[in-house]
């Protein structure tokens, strides 16, 4: 998943109350956290061994309401189990002596009786847990319940807030801990099951899950999935709209509204090159099927790895395929965090920074080394803006996320300085040692979690113990790497030969040296346009800025990484020239990664009252996500 703004933490709250269902013993009961300080779930006790889930889509009253089943492995017998909720309304709970074999929970048919139930006292950040009470036979639990419309891992949208305008929509986020504001769940990313699903939707609106597509009844709306492979709670993921599907090779697919389709399939035709370049380096695609969906522009990431099915923001069609990087790094995913997981959000490095390392080796493999040198650099400089916002122990790998929301370690550290230290495990022994020992660690922990000590031992062992560094390489530290903020001394920052002419041409067009024809935009990528406008001096004349945007209409770019980045520049500067573009850019993106930024510029160019008034008529488009760290800004 692309990173978030690393500025903000979330502080998703438990909008409902303690209850407790009639038989239950008393009021209120306390929980506490498990394994995973971010789940009130035991599964050394009472783990979930697979999930099914019965539900339906009511648009008008912007819930789900149905079950979710569950098979249970028991290690103690005496234990209840416990779920992740938040925001949920629990209805009634049911236990069964039943055996479902290979049949799907949603709908199993089982001797079901009312058991004990209690809601705990709900926890800011964790919602609240839920605990039901077992007989000694009991193997299967069904929960009835409902989702509410602040469910901070679903967005409803409007007909008029999609692409075409012709049906609403809805769909879902749930990394880090969100799923379990949608359905009950063991929400741990060290817990990990099969799962199934029926999904009722309004006719003739489409269903999909972040699993295979077993059937569809036209008729009645009721949609049927399964998921044969153990995935986190945080990977389960549903959509429903006007969606149409554009095949792009054997493996590999687009779905998107229908006016976006032929645009979204021009810009991601490679993706079945992509993933054959994985697999050269890191072993066969073991999801069957790697599809993507378009989401509306209020998505708030870049997307998401749910497997089989990434989910994406449009603000990467840009025409010329020059930001599928995005692509390549949800893709890689599939090795990455969905088939070897972090065990807790400690560990997220071990997902994003694996990633962001694989991003880059597929950049390379189609579009050559140069591209992916400069994605390397802005990648960098995005790592050196976040240690300059972070205190030095969020500037570590092994992050401390106790008592604090799991977001906060969504940071460019996880990605960027993540992605580097593999960088130097690969020039300390090369890639012939090195593919090869990333392509034993996704085969010997495969659709496991793990964390950070392991792959600490699994390094000891299978590298540091096995070979020796190159002739005038040194060995690597992992403790610097992991445990100390920063970068370690002896880090090989990326470089970009590309890059050094566009830096002297932004220091020369600050200083009226260089004349805009002299840019020659035409020949330029977009990582140069960046690079560009990135380095651009802080005292950048307010002149020299009116003068690129009549030189090349930037507030009108097609390339949302570029204008993004340009409106940013003009509001610091003043360029009030490109404020209709602001506007609109703030009104139809809800992506983060460039609301936040532009936000914060107008309340640091005093321009409190534009960010107020612009977000009081964006906020209705907004993912409660971007939401929740737009109000935390502007309050």
């Amino acid at each position: 998943m692309l990173r978030l703004c690393t500025a903000l933490a979330l502080a998703m709250t438990a909008c409902h109350p303690a209850r407790s269902q009639t038989k239950a013993p008393e009021p209120t009961v306390r929980a506490s956290v498990g394994p995973d300080v971010h789940s009130f779930s035991h599964p050394e006790a009472v783990r979930v061994g697979a999930v099914g889930l019965q539900l339906a889509v009511d648009f008008d009253a912007r819930v789900l309401a149905g079950t979710a089943t569950f098979s249970l492995q028991r290690h103690d017998r005496s234990a209840p189990l416990w779920l992740d909720t938040r925001a949920l309304q629990i209805d009634r709970v049911e236990i069964a002596d039943a055996r479902p074999g290979d049949r799907p929970l949603a709908d199993l048919e089982a001797a079901f009786t009312e058991t004990t139930w209690q809601l705990a006292e709900p926890d800011a950040i964790l919602g609240a847990g839920l605990r039901v009470e077992l007989t000694a036979a009991t193997t299967v639990v069904r929960v009835h319940y409902r989702t509410t419309p602040e469910a901070s891992g679903l967005q409803w949208l409007t007909p008029a807030q999609t692409a075409d305008g012709r049906a609403p929509f809805l769909y879902s986020q749930s990394q880090a801990i969100h799923a379990r504001s949608w359905f009950p769940s063991q929400d741990s990313p060290g817990v990990r099951t099969p799962w199934d699903a029926i999904v009722t939707a309004p006719v003739p609106l489409r269903a999909l899950m972040s699993a295979d597509a077993v059937a569809r009844d036209e008729h009645s709306g009721a949609h049927r999935f399964t998921m044969t492979q153990g995935v986190p709670a945080y990977l389960v993921a549903l959509a429903v709209g006007a969606l149409e599907f554009r095949e792009l090779g054997p493996r590999t697919g687009v779905w998107a509204e229908p006016s976006m389709l032929p645009g979204a399939a021009h810009e991601f035709a490679d993706m079945e090159r992509m993933l054959a370049a994985v697999e050269t380096l890191y072993g066969p695609y073991r999801w069957g099927r790697y599809d993507l969906l378009v989401l509306p522009p209020s998505f708030p990431f870049g997307g998401m790895e749910n497997p089989k099915l990434t989910f994406a923001t449009p603000t990467i069609i840009a025409g010329d395929r020059s930001l599928v990087s995005l692509v390549a790094h949800e893709l890689a995913h599939s090795w990455s965090g969905n088939l070897v997981t972090n065990a807790t959000w400690a560990d997220l490095w071990l997902n994003e920074g694996f990633t962001v390392y694989i991003e880059r080796r597929i950049v390379e493999a189609l579009f050559g080394r140069e591209r992916a040198e400069m994605e390397s650099v802005l990648g960098h400089g995005d790592l050196e803006e976040a240690f300059g916002e972070l205190a030095p122990a969020d500037q570590r790998l092994r992050v401390e996320l106790v008592g604090r929301d799991p977001d906060e370690g969504l940071s460019d550290v996880a990605y960027e300085k993540g992605a580097l230290l593999l960088v130097a495990l690969e020039q300390a022994y090369g890639r012939e040692v090195f593919d090869p020992f990333l392509l034993q660690w996704f085969e010997s922990h495969a659709f496991g979690s793990v964390t950070t000590a392991e792959f600490i031992d699994f390094a000891q062992r299978e590298l540091f113990e096995r070979h020796r560094p190159l002739p005038g390489r040194a060995a690597v530290s992992l403790d610097a790497w992991l445990d100390r903020p920063g970068l370690p001394p002896d880090a090989a920052l990326p470089h970009s030969g590309a890059f050094d002419r566009i830096d002297a041409l932004a220091a020369g067009y600050a200083a009226g040296t260089t004349a805009g024809d002299a840019l020659l935009p035409a020949g330029w990528t977009p990582q140069q346009w960046l690079r560009f406008l990135r380095g651009l001096p802080r005292d950048v004349s307010h002149e020299r800025l009116v003068a690129l945007e009549h030189s090349f209409t930037l507030s009108r770019s097609g390339n949302a990484e570029i204008l993004a980045q340009w409106l940013e520049l003009c509001v610091r500067h003043g360029v009030r020239e490109a404020d209709d573009a602001l506007e609109g850019f703030l009104r139809h993106v809800g992506r983060r990664k460039f609301v936040m930024p532009l936000y914060r510029a107008l309340l640091e160019a005093d321009r409190s009252a534009d960010a107020r008034r612009i977000y009081e008529r964006a906020r209705a488009g907004y993912h409660p996500i971007t939401q929740q760290s737009v109000d935390a800004l502007l309050r």
